[in-house]
């Protein structure tokens, strides 16, 4: 535990150290390049008109933090003989492996203005990326770690064999895009993610898994140090290498648990949110009419006039009484 400790103040300091001129470096490159760029729009002028505050605040804070948990990860692990280097390896092929898939994005958003989102790949290539990456790290856990069971507590547990690669995709993909579409308020999804990392790091705890416990200490740590600033009103954001590559990873830790149906609980905002924008999309397509004037779900609640602050520290609230319904759940199948 004292060890645990250590990481994430080291984490939490180092952040916060490299971010105050990570984030005067964003804002120098944004008004350089600004300047010589016209403003794209997307196709969601509602919610666009809702977000249009936030265009000048700088984007792409994920990149630092995805660099410097992948190297106090890397040194941890280099000095600990006992740590697991398959576990550790899988988590930070998650964390680049998706975070790349953002970086072209706020590259791009770094060096022009625009509102929406996926300048980078396009969504279907975005989405077919996602899915290959998703099933190679399924596979992955099946073949290195051995998982391919699905505990349902109380009822059964089911031993899925090969089947255990594209559940494990479907969760990694699902979580990947619910954090990048919870990424729309200022402290949003990263208190979200805190909340569910202190679940999982009392379950990595119960376990005695060092390997995961250090990764979500040192991940905490660097969290704790962003937030600072990016709650309302926010200093930076998060951007989309931050949030695929923290929403793939945090799917990959559920998994690494071993608790599925826990994992569902435990991130049950992200399941909310995600849910609200797949409905709004359904609708469209199939009666060609939307269930909400706008979605997804934090930003309806922006619409009907809430404010900012108390949207973020309610969808806090229900995350912290998810996680511990998850944590519940997932201890009593210990």
């Amino acid at each position: 535990m004292k060890l645990l400790l250590g990481l994430l103040m080291l984490s939490f300091f180092m952040t916060g150290a490299f971010l105050v001129p990570f984030i005067d470096l964003l804002f120098k490159l944004k008004r350089k390049f600004e300047r010589h760029s016209h403003l794209k729009t997307s196709e969601t002028p509602i919610h666009d008109n809702l977000m249009k505050g936030d265009v000048s605040t700088p984007s792409g804070g994920g990149i630092l933090l995805i660099a410097l948990l992948v190297i106090l990860s890397l040194s941890y692990g280099f000095f600990i003989q006992e740590e697991n280097k398959l576990t550790l390896f899988i988590l930070i092929f998650t964390l680049l492996s998706f975070g790349s898939l953002g970086f072209m994005d706020d590259v791009k958003l770094i060096l022009t203005q625009r509102q929406g989102k996926f300048l980078g790949l396009g969504r279907r290539k975005l989405f077919i990326a996602q899915s290959i990456l998703a099933l190679i790290i399924g596979g992955l856990l099946y073949f290195l770690l051995g998982l391919d069971n699905l505990y349902i507590t109380g009822v059964a547990n089911l031993q899925l064999g090969i089947w255990y690669i594209p559940l494990a995709a479907f969760i990694i993909v699902s979580f990947a895009n619910a954090y990048n579409i919870s990424d729309g308020l200022d402290g949003l999804s990263s208190g979200l993610l805190l909340i569910c990392l202190f679940a999982f790091l009392a379950l990595a705890q119960t376990t005695l898994d060092t390997t995961l416990a250090s990764f979500i200490g040192i991940w905490i740590g660097a969290l704790l140090a962003f937030l600072y600033f990016n709650i309302w009103p926010a200093r930076i954001f998060l951007g989309d290498a931050g949030a695929f590559g923290f929403g793939a990873t945090l799917a990959v830790v559920g998994l690494l648990t071993g608790k599925i149906v826990a994992l569902g609980f435990i991130g049950g905002v992200f399941t909310i949110i995600v849910a609200s924008s797949l409905l709004q999309i359904l609708s469209k397509k199939l009666f060609k009419k939307r269930i909400l004037p706008v979605a997804p779900i934090h930003i309806y609640f922006r619409f009907i006039g809430w404010e900012e602050p108390k949207i973020v520290v309610r969808f806090w609230l229900a995350q912290s009484l998810l996680a511990v319904f998850g944590l519940w759940i997932a201890l009593l199948s210990s």
